[in-house]
C-alpha cells in the first residue's frame, strides 16, 4: 500500500500565483485504485478539490467533498471511473477562500484506495404530473412547446440528489426536460441516458463552467470544457464541438459575470432563480439592454437540494421543438425559439407548469392565461392583457417583452 501525506500552508500569495494549485503524485502500472483525502479547518477557508491524470481531467467536486475515489470499475460522483494511467497525476486544489494568516491543508493520497466509492441511490418512478407539453401552446407547424429547466445540480457536484432522484423530481414538477449542469465535471453524463429512460424525462447533458469571475453553462454531450482556460475561448470551443454556451446569473451575488468577451455567447440565463426574488428589481433589464436584445433567453432554477427555497422548474424555460430529444432541444435554442415563465409551484406545492406564458408566433406576441397581467417592453411601454388568450403585434414595442402582475412580479418573458 502506498501513502503520500503532504502538509501545505497555503496563503493569499499562493492564491494570487496559482488559483488552481497542483499537488503532484505518481501512479504506477500496478495501481488499480486511488483515494485522496484533503483536511483543513472549514471555518477558516474554502478549498475546492479536483483531479487530473496523464490522459486528461478526471473530475471535480469543488468545496462539496474532501475525499474521492477513482478506480477502474467505479468512482466517487464527480469523478470519472476507468483505468489509472501510469505517470504523473495531480490533485488540483482550488484556492477559493484563504485567510490572511494562511490555511493549513493536509493532502493524503492512497494507492490502493482504502475505502469504496460512493454509490448514487435510485429513485422510484414518480407519479407523473401533467407535463408542460400537453398544454398545447400555439406553435408553428411541426413544432411543440416543451417545458424544462436549464440549470440543475446533482451529487456529481454540490447537489444533494442523485441523477435518478433529480429525474424523478423533474417528472413531479411537470417538466419535459432538465439540463444537468454540474460544476467543472462531466462525470454525470454517462448516467443520464438510463435515468432518462427509467423516468421518461429528457436529461440534457451540461457542465457549469465555474470560476471565481463568473459561471457559464455548456450544453450538449460534448466532453469536458477546461474552466482554467480564458473565458473568451469557451464559446468557440463549445460551439465547435456542437454545443451551446450560456452565461449564467450574470448579476448574482458573488458570482456575477466579470470576464471580458469580444464575441458574446448565443444564450443568456436571463431568468435565474435569484434575479426576480425582489419583484421591483430592475437589474436584469439593465443588464439585458447592455448585453444586447439579440441574445437567446433561457432560464434556470439552479436547483441544488430540497429546502433551499429554490424549486426545480421555477422558472420554466419553454422551447418550441420538433420533439424533446436533446438534439431537438438544442436546435430550438439555436433558432431562438424560447420563452420563460414562472413555472412550477413553490417547493413542496402541487406540481405542474401552469400559469401565464408569453410566446412569439408569426410576428405576434401571444399571452396565454394572463388575464389582468401587464405587458411591458424594454422601453417601459405598458399594455393590459384582458383575456385568456390575447395577441399583440411584435411591432407594438421594443423587445424583449415581459408580463408582470399588479405587484410588478415578473410572470413570463420572451
Amino acid at each position: 500500500m502506498g501513502l503520500r501525506r503532504e502538509r501545505l500552508e497555503l496563503t493569499i500569495d499562493d492564491q494570487i500565483g496559482h488559483r488552481y494549485y497542483p499537488v503532484e503524485f505518481e501512479i504506477t502500472a500496478a495501481d488499480q485504485s486511488l483515494e485522496v483525502v484533503v483536511s483543513y479547518d472549514p471555518s477558516q477557508g474554502v478549498v475546492d478539490l479536483g483531479c487530473e491524470g496523464p490522459g486528461g481531467w478526471r473530475g471535480w467536486s469543488g468545496g462539496a467533498r474532501r475525499r474521492f475515489v477513482i478506480a477502474s470499475d467505479g468512482a466517487t460522483p464527480g469523478y470519472a471511473p476507468g483505468e489509472l494511467e501510469p505517470g504523473l497525476w495531480h490533485v488540483i486544489l482550488g484556492l477559493h477562500k484563504l485567510p490572511a494568516a494562511g490555511l493549513d491543508v493536509v493532502v493524503e493520497i492512497r494507492t490502493p484506495a482504502t475505502g469504496l466509492a460512493e454509490h448514487e441511490p435510485e429513485a422510484p418512478v414518480a407519479v407523473q404530473a401533467r407535463r408542460g407539453s400537453v398544454r398545447g401552446l400555439p406553435a408553428s407547424s411541426g413544432l411543440r412547446w416543451f417545458a424544462g429547466d436549464f440549470h440543475a445540480h446533482s451529487v456529481h457536484s454540490d447537489g444533494s440528489e442523485s441523477i435518478s432522484e433529480l429525474a424523478a423530481r423533474g417528472v413531479r414538477a411537470g417538466l419535459d426536460f432538465v439540463a444537468v449542469t454540474d460544476h467543472n465535471t462531466v462525470s454525470h453524463h454517462a448516467h443520464l441516458p438510463a435515468a432518462s429512460a427509467k423516468h421518461d424525462i429528457t436529461l440534457l447533458a451540461g457542465q457549469e463552467v465555474t470560476t471565481a469571475r463568473g459561471h457559464a453553462n455548456a450544453f450538449g454531450d460534448i466532453g469536458w470544457v477546461d474552466f482554467r482556460n480564458p473565458a473568451a475561448t469557451w464559446s468557440d470551443d463549445v460551439t465547435g464541438r456542437g454545443g451551446i454556451l450560456s452565461v449564467n446569473h450574470p448579476t448574482a451575488g458573488d458570482c456575477a459575470w466579470q470576464h471580458e468577451l469580444e464575441d458574446l455567447p448565443l444564450a443568456l440565463e436571463v431568468w435565474h432563480s435569484s434575479w426576480f426574488a425582489d419583484p421591483t428589481s430592475t437589474s436584469p433589464w439593465a443588464f439585458w439592454r447592455r448585453w444586447g436584445a439579440g441574445v437567446v433567453p433561457i432560464g434556470g432554477s439552479d436547483y441544488h437540494r430540497p429546502g433551499q427555497g429554490v424549486t426545480l422548474g421555477r422558472p420554466t424555460t419553454w422551447v418550441a421543438a420538433a420533439d424533446r430529444s436533446p438534439e431537438a432541444i438544442l436546435e430550438a435554442v439555436r433558432a431562438g425559439r424560447t420563452a420563460i415563465s414562472v413555472g412550477a409551484g413553490p417547493d413542496g406545492a402541487p406540481a405542474s407548469v401552469p400559469g401565464p406564458v408569453l410566446l412569439r408566433l408569426d410576428g405576434d406576441l401571444i399571452a396565454i392565461d394572463a388575464e389582468d397581467a401587464v405587458l411591458v417592453d424594454l422601453d417601459g411601454r405598458r399594455r393590459r392583457i384582458a383575456g385568456a388568450r390575447e395577441s399583440v403585434p411584435v411591432s407594438w414595442g421594443c423587445g424583449p417583452f415581459h408580463l408582470e402582475d399588479a405587484s410588478r412580479a415578473v410572470l413570463a418573458i420572451c
